[in-house]
């Protein structure tokens, strides 16, 4: 197993907060919805809407439904509409909102001091977009491509900035030209890992001094036909079709997978000194950031990982609260990430799980996910897990379910990985003077 390299040290004066949040999920949008349905267990995976179903193995999805861009977007920025994809719309006006509630506008911050760290990956094409050009090359027979007619005819009717809409770093590429900041600007595409990896390197832009404002944000739209398409064929989807709402079952004996999401978390993230110089409300502190690969997902990298964010923060394990999770329902997934836990944790934190809640968003996941955390600690609640009725021996952790219990430690870990077992951890605290 590779050695892990800490990613943050505690030595840097420069502390870095939670000022503003931005949230669109499909149990809630805006930092109260969200936290309302939080507490209240609101499921948000249902049978998929935005198209037909029924010929895929999986058929559930948590949507972000009547979802209007145009209608939330600055008006100075609606033109721009025709160059973004659902992904980077997302993005876009989760940046928008983190910015709002934090009370800043453009030009409220030197612009080369505010800057953006985005995890995003890859968007798939909507079928408009090249449906029309593919005729055009399809032979009599129906089945093979006429490559040269496709030269000759299809290229022109592609529209020209077909590629621009689905690019990684077009969430990122928006924001910065909508609040004209000229600072870092970066895109992390390491998937459910991306929004850890950015958050993390935000906190260190801050720490070293370049920027003093960092927006930092995900966002992810895979409720689309060719990705449904392709993630059924190898994905460990839950085919709880009749059940939606139960389908997602972390660390549970019954689990069979877990279902995709969409929407977009961002922070604003400020130097403490800023933050503290404007009056600012303040969510919650940053603490420190680890990252690492697992290669066999066998836990104990894992752990190293999480390890190595502690020693950065400067506690023990019996300083956290609660230890947040990816907890996507896999079979091999969660006995991972459990055993990465019990490895530094034992049974004696208690493990939250809330994507069961509102599905998996890839790239979003990690700071969706991480925004559960933030508002725990800000109202000193932390609401319990879905579907976990049946703990499974595998998994050698404490989850907590049912009521919302007190918070009663300064600290939680957010954990996230990828399915090639690389893994983030961000530590936060909750704020107090």
């Amino acid at each position: 197993m590779r050695q892990h390299r800490v990613t943050d040290t505690t030595t840097n004066s420069r502390r870095t907060v939670l000022t503003g949040f931005g949230v669109i999920n499909p149990i809630g949008t805006g930092p109260d919805a969200f936290w309302q349905a939080l507490l209240a267990g609101t499921p948000g995976v249902h049978t998929i809407t935005q198209l037909n179903p029924q010929h895929l193995p999986s058929r559930m999805a948590g949507e972000v439904r009547n979802f209007s861009a145009k209608s939330l977007i600055e008006k100075s920025y609606r033109r721009t509409l025709n160059a973004m994809a659902r992904t980077v719309e997302f993005g876009v006006i989760g940046c928008q909102f983190a910015m709002q509630d934090a009370g800043l506008t453009k030009g409220s911050v030197p612009s080369e001091r505010i800057g953006v760290e985005f995890a995003s990956v890859m968007g798939a094409t909507e079928l408009d977009d090249l449906g029309p050009a593919s005729k055009h090359s399809i032979q009599k027979n129906g089945v093979e491509p006429d490559m040269a007619i496709w030269g000759r005819e299809g290229l022109s009717q592609v529209p020209p900035l077909w590629m621009l809409k689905y690019l990684p770093n077009m969430p990122a590429c928006h924001a910065t030209i909508l609040y004209d900041m000229k600072g870092p600007s970066n895109t992390q595409i390491p998937g459910d890992t991306a929004g850890g990896v950015a958050m993390g390197e935000a906190v260190r832009i801050i720490r070293r001094g370049a920027a003093d404002v960092m927006l930092v944000g995900g966002s992810e739209a895979k409720i689309h036909p060719l990705s449904l398409s392709r993630f059924n064929l190898f994905a460990s989807f839950s085919k709880r079709n009749d059940n939606p709402e139960r389908a997602i079952r972390p660390f549970d004996r019954d689990r069979d997978g877990t279902a995709p999401g969409e929407g977009a978390a961002a922070f604003t993230l400020e130097s403490l000194d800023h933050a503290l110089a404007r009056k600012a409300k303040i969510y919650a502190e940053v603490v420190s950031s680890a990252s690492g690969v697992d290669r066999g997902l066998s836990g104990t990298g894992m752990a190293r990982v999480i390890r190595n964010a502690l020693a950065a923060a400067g506690i023990q394990p019996t300083d956290v609260d609660h230890v947040n999770v990816h907890g996507l329902g896999t079979v091999r997934g969660d006995a991972f990430e459990a055993r990465a836990i019990a490895e530094v944790f034992g049974k004696s934190v208690p493990v939250y799980a809330p994507l069961a809640q509102f599905g998996n968003l890839g790239a979003a996941s990690g700071l969706m996910e991480m925004a559960c955390s933030v508002l725990a600690l800000k109202h000193g609640l932390l609401p319990g897990t879905l579907n976990h009725t049946n703990p499974d021996p595998a998994c050698p952790i404490t989850v907590h379910t049912g009521a919302p219990r007190p918070v009663t430690k300064p600290y939680a870990v957010k954990m996230s990985y990828t399915e090639l077992g690389q893994s983030s951890v961000v530590v936060i605290r909750r704020w107090s003077e």
